[in-house]
């Protein structure tokens, strides 16, 4: 069974120094760490940065991974819930996301982090 929106909220708040944001308004949900956005979430997809080339190759390999919606689509997946991707495949995707943008926090945003 594919993943849901309250499944992968979750998932995204359990990542350590996650925090929900609404800098849009009441939607989409915005999980940032360090201040910095790593998955948006809507009733029926998630966005997540993604390497360019391992974005590109997800493309291929998954009718439900698309470029990003309103994102920059080199560095961007959107990714429907609905779909034959397994929730194991979903949570790589979202940890992926996760430790591109932890890297690129600086130090100190880091270390706040990992404390």
């Amino acid at each position: 069974m594919g993943a849901t929106s309250l499944s992968v909220k979750s998932y995204c708040l359990s990542k350590r120094g996650a925090e929900e944001t609404y800098p849009f308004g009441p939607e989409p949900l915005v999980c940032k760490v360090g201040g910095k956005m790593f998955a948006l979430l809507s009733d029926n997809s998630v966005s997540l940065k993604c390497d360019p080339a391992i974005a590109l190759n997800l493309r291929e390999q998954h009718e439900a991974v698309k470029p990003g919606y309103h994102l920059n689509k080199k560095h961007w997946n959107t990714v429907e819930f609905h779909s034959s991707l397994t929730e194991g495949e979903l949570w790589d995707m979202i940890d992926h996301s996760y430790t591109l943008v932890v890297k690129s926090l600086t130090k100190a945003q880091r270390a706040a982090v990992e404390a």
